[in-house]
């Protein structure tokens, strides 16, 4: 693969991500989108709880098999390392849209919040989740965290960045923020049907899976600087005060959601 080609390849991942991800928002919060979460063909509860299992299903095990070290090593084999990541996020964004598409709603309502005033909170809630993802992937390096530095760097001959471990604001005080923010912008909602509080369920279960999976590529990759780090940190809810200064050293070790 040439420089050039491998430029391109990335950057229309890079634009099908975001695509992707602009849709996820309102397909989970129920604006601007020609199918959400509770629009759709209805049919029989079981069939719907299955095809939606295997949806989710086959995005987690996407997302988290082609984060792992060992798989990667075997598939830089056959995929360029410059595009390995952009590859990643591509794969992620098709098995979303595939999620999107094939979706079967079950709207039957759990909860729904009547008053005007209190369902635009907890819609304004749901966003501020977005923005606490979108903000929490530029705090560390937002383009390599999409595969475009690496494209970038490609095609001037620059050899990648050695990893380095910092904490920049949010880290400081939890750390999984972009976890979080998923975390809020799935559960806040003015209208929880059967299918939304399927999809929300899942999907925490499998970030505290991811979670497991992603800390310890970390203890394996900075050692003692991310279990000190571990130790006086909150993992997702900000409880805990740090008990002095995080190290200056800089990383990027997040993945889409945060997993790498």
């Amino acid at each position: 693969m040439t420089r050039f080609i491998a430029l391109i390849y990335g950057l229309a991942s890079y634009a099908i991500f975001f695509i992707t991800i602009l849709y996820a928002i309102g397909f989970v919060d129920g604006m601007m989108v020609p199918k959400d979460i509770n629009a759709g063909t209805q049919v029989p509860w079981l069939e719907a709880v299955l095809v939606n299992l295997a949806l989710m299903s086959l995005f987690a095990i996407q997302h988290s098999v082609m984060a792992r070290k060992s798989f990667k090593q075997w598939w830089t084999q056959y995929v360029p390392a410059s595009v390995e990541r952009s590859t990643y996020v591509l794969f992620a964004s098709l098995s979303l849209l595939l999620l999107f598409w094939q979706w079967r709603p079950m709207p039957a309502i759990v909860w729904q919040i009547d008053n005007p005033q209190l369902a635009m909170a907890m819609t304004g809630l749901s966003l501020f989740g977005w923005v606490l993802v979108f903000t929490s992937t530029f705090l560390i390096n937002h383009f390599e965290l999409f595969g475009v530095q690496q494209v970038v760097q490609n095609l001037s001959d620059q050899k990648p960045s050695a990893p380095v471990f910092r904490t920049p604001l949010y880290y400081k005080f939890v750390r999984h923020p972009i976890y979080l923010g998923f975390i809020i912008a799935f559960w806040a909602t003015p209208l929880m049907t059967v299918g939304h509080l399927l999809f929300a369920a899942v999907t925490t279960a499998y970030i505290f899976v991811g979670i497991f999976l992603e800390e310890r590529d970390l203890v394996e990759l900075f050692g003692d600087d991310y279990r000190r780090y571990r130790d006086r940190v909150s993992m997702i809810l900000p409880w805990r005060k740090s008990e002095r200064p995080p190290t200056q050293r800089h990383a990027n070790p997040f993945g889409l959601t945060g997993e790498r």
